[in-house]
């Protein structure tokens, strides 16, 4: 299943908003009312008062339970209109109960000191937790500073989620998956595939008092390329977004189903800061040894996260601004306070869109660069539950603001399409030891500094392999991964495949074989010296060279200045050279942004050099266009 978005007419707006108003209305209503511990329970069991088992829709499930709504008095709606209600409200009941489980888990073990629990404490809250011992520590942590808030705020600890969160108010959509074909209805152009016309019932002013108020509207959407030709489309869901309607379509195609194990080909991922990404390919052989396809590739997007950083500081100190408004509460600041909050919505926006183009791009990349090594699963390093400390508040705030999530996510959607299955392992120690020895490394600050602690520059004190710090990372996942493929498990919440633990008889044998050489170290001659072709010009050019035609003025003449390998896109020129790894002298000065360049002027992507060459495999150095 995969959803795309696009904005439908405008004129229709008005309209899908009434509707989305009586909607939003019963919902409210219907979460007020069973928004408590026993009916969110009885929902969640799964089986009515007679024992049998509730629907998997939403809106059945509760008109089981005989949980039903009404339009307010004087206003007339249809039955349907009810059900998209009822199904708002059942999915957000049916999502609140893990919440709740974690938050009494918590209450019921409430550590001495909320912001550092002991060993002891941590091992009570998670047995009291369903499915807590895989929790992460993260959403733990978070709930405790939620919880302990409230305490600071009342005095007392809460009850429960119910008392700690107020019941959420039902969003301005309208699902209309829950309806049936007297309500709307879908269907692609015969003559244009790529269109598709959405019919369903709108009523025709706020408040509609009669049926006769209700009327039949159709709206065409435009599909985008990335939605097949042979997929079957399903009822949208509509939002209304700055004053426009927008459908989230959803709709199925068949893909290759990506299998747990059985992987003898794998592209290793490590997450990094200013190149986000590193990634290489390994080969698992039948007996057992693992060797590197190539060396390995990198994605950079320090120029992303550097204008992410900024519009990050911008935002902070318009918060600032409007927080003294608001404190000196002066009526002729208003209008000043109203400009500002504008500011922030919109640099919000502009932060929410480059992060999603940043996480498809990256995604996209890792998926190609499986697709090109011919790899059937990604093993991507776990860092859901990662807090960033120790390195300063600069670097904290960056490494705890990457897409880290969302590129998870889409990489997942990405490679479903191609068969390639995305597994997550755990974390430890990958950029600890040498994957070639299991060795502790040493880290150095960069190669030209070679007695300098650091982090970026790893050497192995016992083989003396040495190599950029992630490089050596996606070396340890992608070997941790082959010789842990048949611990595989499908998570239940997420349906994610994940390796859970770590097990130390398959992580001994988890090392890199190097290849070796194919070159001989020997150069004696050993046959006849073989004969040289008569060359039809010397190697240097003896002679001038022939007349060319006239072209723009200054062009350099011919010499021998290199002209087999072009020169790197200007945003990723700067202080990226092998061996200048080292933090830059000068300040940088983005300029593709200032130049108007745009997105992927500062994200880009090394080309993978794989030890067997085949054709077309691989990725053109420069933009992501």
């Amino acid at each position: 299943m995969r959803r795309a978005a696009k904005s439908l007419p405008l004129p229709c707006w008005p309209n899908v908003g009434w509707c989305t108003d009586l909607a939003a209305g019963m919902t409210a209503s219907l979460l007020g009312e069973h928004w408590n511990t026993t009916d969110v329970t009885t929902l969640a069991a799964g089986v009515d008062a007679g024992g049998r088992k509730l629907p998997s829709n939403a809106w059945m499930a509760l008109r089981r339970l005989g949980w039903t709504t009404a339009a307010p008095e004087g206003v007339k709606v249809n039955d349907r209109i009810v059900r998209v209600a009822q199904e708002q409200a059942g999915r957000a009941l049916r999502s609140v109960k893990w919440r709740a489980d974690v938050v009494a888990g918590i209450l019921a073990t409430w550590p001495v000191d909320p912001k550092k629990r002991t060993e002891g404490e941590w091992e009570a809250v998670r047995a009291a937790i369903p499915g807590g011992e895989f929790l992460l520590s993260s959403v733990i942590r978070s709930r405790t500073r939620q919880i302990a808030a409230y305490l600071r705020e009342n005095g007392c600890l809460p009850v429960d989620v119910f008392e700690l969160e107020p019941a959420p108010r039902g969003a301005r959509m309208l699902l209309l998956s829950a309806c049936d074909g007297q309500q709307a209805s879908i269907e692609r152009s015969v003559t244009e595939p790529t269109k598709v016309l959405l019919r369903m019932q709108l009523p025709t002013r706020p408040g509609p008092q009669k049926y006769a108020d209700w009327s039949w509207v159709a709206c065409t959407i435009k599909l985008p390329p990335t939605v097949p030709a042979s997929a079957v489309l399903h009822l949208p869901t509509l939002r209304i977004v700055g004053g426009k309607v927008r459908a989230d379509l959803a709709y199925t195609h068949p893909v290759p189903k990506a299998q747990r194990f059985g992987h003898t080909v794998a592209l290793g991922v490590d997450w990094g800061l200013n190149t986000l990404l590193s990634a290489g390919a390994a080969r698992l052989h039948p007996d057992g040894t693992i060797t590197g396809l190539g060396t390995g590739a990198q994605f950079r997007a320090s120029g992303v996260l550097a204008k992410q950083y900024r519009l990050r500081k911008q935002s902070e100190r318009l918060h600032a601004k409007t927080d003294q408004y608001a404190r000196l509460a002066d009526p002729a600041l208003d209008g000043k306070q109203a400009v500002l909050t504008e500011e922030i919505r919109r640099i919000s926006e502009r932060r929410l869109n480059l992060n999603d183009a940043l996480a498809w791009a990256a995604a996209r990349w890792a998926v190609d660069q499986a697709v090109a090594a011919q790899a059937t699963v990604i093993y991507l390093e776990d860092l859901r539950s990662m807090e960033a400390g120790g390195m300063g508040r600069t670097q904290n705030t960056r490494m705890s603001q990457t897409v880290r999530g969302q590129i998870a996510d889409r990489m997942r959607h990405l490679a479903a399409e191609a068969g390639v299955a995305v597994v997550t392992v755990p974390p430890a120690n990958t950029s600890k030891h040498c994957p070639h020895c299991l060795t502790p490394l040493r880290h150095r600050k960069s190669p030209d500094r070679p007695t300098i602690p650091g982090w970026k520059w790893a050497i192995c004190p016992s083989c003396r392999w040495q190599d950029d710090r992630d490089q050596g990372a996606w070396r340890r996942i992608v070997a941790r991964g082959l010789t842990h493929q048949t611990k595989t498990v499908v998570d239940k919440t997420s349906g994610a495949m994940v390796i859970r633990k770590v097990v130390d008889k398959l992580e001994a044998v988890a090392v890199i074989t190097a290849t070796p050489k194919t070159s001989r170290n020997d150069r004696s001659k050993t046959g006849p010296t073989r004969p040289r072709s008569n060359r039809p010009a010397p190697r240097r050019r003896g002679i001038p060279s022939p007349a060319l035609p006239s072209g723009p003025a200054g062009k350099r003449p011919e010499g021998h200045a290199p002209t087999d390998r072009p020169r790197l896109p200007r945003a990723a020129h700067r202080h990226q050279g092998m061996t200048a790894i080292s933090t830059p002298t000068t300040r940088q000065r983005p300029r593709g942004a200032a130049l108007g360049a745009g997105f992927h002027l500062h994200a880009h992507a090394t080309p993978p050099r794989w030890a067997e060459s085949t054709p077309n495999l691989t990725v053109r150095m420069g933009s992501l266009s």
